[in-house]
């Protein structure tokens, strides 16, 4: 059996892009947290404080599913045995008692689990699960353009048709103008002629735009192993599990900086949007295989006694996903590196294009 993609989403970026994680925690349904409420909304918590969550947020969603079954089947065991002898001593019903302390955070990510299923495993969730994967992986172009119409003509929130357009721009190195003008025809027709500035300040922003030159992504993402086929989602090698398959351009640089600098695909940057810079600090005589050890990483570790930090700054924002990404890193054999993040915001899709939509509303960018 296939497991569907969408459930080989980490669990805390599924929490994030579905419920939207703010200050460390989400705020649902009464109903859905199993509170008899109905209407009121309750915050619950999502931090490092909550052992089973540091636990699991990382995983895929349907790994923290076996997970949390198998914590609730082992304290209903252990309750089992309790209730049905007398041959316990007080120190192993102490670590019973330890054990029940646990249940109200395994009752709470057992609600929150099941709240995600019911998402996931939506045809409409999985099928622009699907798309994205598509245009990511550069293939029939045509598919994309039927699906993405087709959500306009279902007039889908417009967060969600915006989004696969800028991804599909920026992949694609700009819509053909034909594709470009149809499809902001129709979003105009759809939505109302009152997004005309909306699309303009997309345009401007270069995240909708026309097809000037051939994309560079397919070079890029061959490259760089961007693509990756994930054989065992239960026991990952590669940080693209975060997305099912895809690894996070930036992550996927970060490694590349610590393991060997970022000389060795110098000519690759140039590919990219941006200004690049490759500094090294000490004095000229020190090489970059010194300062960025690759293999000898852990040699490096294991001389001065402790990991090395490296702080990563995200200018505009960064995904759930991404920091995942370099949790996933940093635990890695032979990576004697720990990973300081520092960003403006922690964004989804949703809340990188609300501003620009906001702003679109009041004829300002």
């Amino acid at each position: 059996m296939v497991t569907p993609m969408c459930s080989q989403l980490t669990y805390e970026g599924l929490l994030d892009e579905m419920l939207e994680i703010h200050n460390g925690s989400v705020e649902v349904d009464a109903s859905i947290m199993g509170a008899q409420q109905d209407g009121k909304k309750v915050k619950v918590p999502l931090n490092s404080s909550d052992k089973l969550y540091k636990e699991i947020r990382d995983l895929n969603l349907h790994v923290v599913v076996q997970v949390v079954r198998q914590k609730a089947t082992s304290i209903q065991q252990d309750y089992a045995e309790v209730k049905s002898t007398n041959t316990q001593s007080v120190s192993e019903l102490k670590d019973f008692v330890k054990r029940l302390h646990s249940l109200p955070e395994i009752a709470r990510h057992v609600n929150l689990a099941q709240h995600l299923q019911s998402f996931a495993a939506k045809p409409a969730f999985h099928a622009r699960v699907e798309i994205e994967q598509i245009i990511l992986e550069a293939q029939t172009y045509e598919t994309c353009y039927e699906y993405i119409e087709e959500i306009i003509q279902k007039q889908e929130p417009i967060e969600t048709v915006l989004r696969l357009l800028v991804l599909f721009s920026l992949t694609n190195g700009g819509l053909p103008k034909k594709n470009f003008d149809y499809l902001r025809r129709e979003i105009l027709h759809s939505y109302g002629f009152e997004h005309m500035p909306l699309l303009y300040n997309l345009e401007k922003a270069g995240l909708v735009k026309r097809q000037e030159s051939r994309t560079n992504w397919p070079v890029i993402s061959r490259a760089l192993q961007l693509i990756v086929d994930i054989k065992d989602p239960e026991n990952p090698d590669d940080i693209a599990y975060i997305f099912a398959g895809y690894a996070p351009l930036s992550i996927r640089l970060v490694q590349h900086a610590v393991r060997s600098g970022w000389r060795s695909i110098e000519e690759l940057l140039k590919l990219l949007p941006g200004p690049h810079m490759d500094l090294k600090r000490g004095v000229s005589t020190i090489s970059s295989s010194e300062l960025l050890p690759g293999s000898g990483s852990q040699q490096s570790t294991d001389r001065v006694g402790h990991r090395s930090l490296v702080l990563v700054v995200f200018i505009g924002g960064v995904t759930s996903a991404e920091i995942a990404a370099l949790r996933f890193l940093s635990a890695q054999e032979g990576m004697g590196y720990d990973f300081l993040v520092a960003t403006t915001k922690v964004i989804t899709g949703n809340t990188l294009l609300r501003p620009i939509i906001a702003s679109s509303k009041e004829g300002m960018i």
